[in-house]
């Protein structure tokens, strides 16, 4: 297959949200007390709600700065690359990298968006997160009709809330929530016992997915002392392999046998050993009894999961193991594991090493996305138009060289002037 004739579909972008996003679509008795965005005099950017504060780490606006500017610092919207928080301009750089659609994380609401779940005021934080959803369902995704397929998020406090906000963001055609990989991680009940079966059922019966993004896990690991942040950094993807295990060996897909879950950012290098593994104990310790709803981890994994990458140019040698259907592919923009913008250059190099063919790299890049999140690609854009090379055709004047986080300023204030 050539680059230019590749179909990209990513299932993990995030998104630095909008200064106006929740002016826009919050409800008007709740407006003035709605988060507000709000612009430090060292030009760094916070989003204040309930007496809180949500910052951007800088590593998550990464996209065209030079690696030595990379850092966990705050920052704001003037250091960024305006395809960060502009969606317009986002498009504009999906086309550069050749990315058809994308599926966008949220930032300032926190992974999951726990942050905005999290306050005191839950009717107040309740308004939040709709009003959250209604800007990924109507603006970022009605903006531009087949090039985002909208992430909702839930009120996690509340699983009878979440039960209504699954039905209202499903009748608008949303087909995917942040949900929290490790729910525990983050003072809430996990998955072993009933607290999640009525969120779980509707997710099943609305045919939304839960995608679990690597993040909320990290409390799960007690660093030594002195450890780097390059450890955190490493290990962070393993741990979706905890996501996994405590789905099946809670018998969660024995309940909701039709429950879809996709792993966003953590990787596929760790599916053959966990399944290996998983398959094994099913019969070398069946003294425990564990029923889990199907005779083999691998028989779960194959119905119900969906795993992601970015890079994998070892272990997209297994795919077979895995299955298939059971990979895709991500891009990452704007975080600084992201290929942008020479994603469809490495992946291709990866997928061709490995000795993928053809018909399974249309099923990595973007069939089997479209599948599992119930999107059609080709309803807005004709497939001719929607591979890489047309979409880079459009974007002959988008400049993706190096910047300094001090160009970017200079721009954003000439602009703003």
């Amino acid at each position: 297959m050539k680059i230019d004739d590749m179909i990209l579909v990513s299932i993990d972008d995030h998104v630095i949200e909008p200064a106006d996003l929740f002016e826009k679509h919050m409800p008007a008795r709740y407006r003035d007390q709605a988060p507000k965005f709000e612009r430090q005099a060292d030009g760094i950017d916070n989003w204040v709600f309930q007496g809180e504060v949500m910052g951007t780490v800088g590593l998550g606006a990464v996209a065209s700065w030079p690696r030595e500017e990379w850092g966990f610092e705050a920052v704001g919207h003037a250091d960024m690359r305006p395809g960060c928080y502009d969606f317009h301009e986002r498009v504009r750089d999906m086309n550069a990298n050749g990315v058809l659609a994308s599926i966008n994380f949220p930032t300032a609401a926190g992974f999951a968006g726990a942050w905005l779940a999290g306050m005191a005021d839950r009717a107040l934080s309740a308004a939040a997160v709709s009003a959250y959803n209604d800007w990924q369902i109507d603006e970022l995704a009605g903006s531009y009709p087949g090039r985002f397929i909208p992430m909702g998020i839930l009120p996690l406090w509340d699983t009878d809330a979440c039960v209504l906000e699954l039905e209202r963001i499903a009748a608008k055609g949303c087909t995917t929530v942040s949900f929290p990989e490790t729910p525990y991680a983050n003072n809430l009940p996990g998955f072993y016992g009933d607290h999640w079966d009525a969120v779980l059922e509707a997710a099943e019966r609305l045919q939304i997915v839960l995608s679990m993004h690597i993040g909320g896990a990290f409390n799960l690991l007690r660093r030594p002392e002195g450890a780097h942040m390059d450890q955190l950094i490493i290990l962070s993807a393993q741990l979706s392999g905890v996501a996994a295990t405590d789905l099946i060996t809670s018998g969660s897909f024995k309940k909701f046998p039709e429950l879809k879950v996709a792993l966003s950012e953590g990787g596929i290098g760790w599916v053959p050993f966990l399944l290996d593994r998983m398959d094994r104990h099913m019969t070398n310790h069946s003294w425990t009894h564990l029923d889990i709803g199907a005779p083999l981890a691998t028989d779960i994994w194959r119905k119900n999961f969906l795993g992601c990458f970015i890079t994998e140019p070892s272990n997209l040698r297994l795919v077979d193991r895995m299955g298939v259907d059971t990979v895709a592919w991500e891009c990452d923009y704007p975080h600084s594991d992201s290929t942008w913008p020479k994603s469809p250059e490495l992946l291709m190099v990866e997928l061709e090493n490995a000795g993928i063919t053809d018909d399974v790299i249309n099923k990595i890049t973007w069939q089997n996305a479209c599948r599992f999140y119930r999107f059609d690609p080709f309803q807005h854009t004709t497939r001719e138009q929607a591979t890489v090379g047309a979409l880079r055709a459009l974007a002959t004047d988008v400049d993706t060289s190096t910047t300094s986080k001090a160009q970017y300023r200079e721009r954003y204030a000439a602009h703003q002037a």
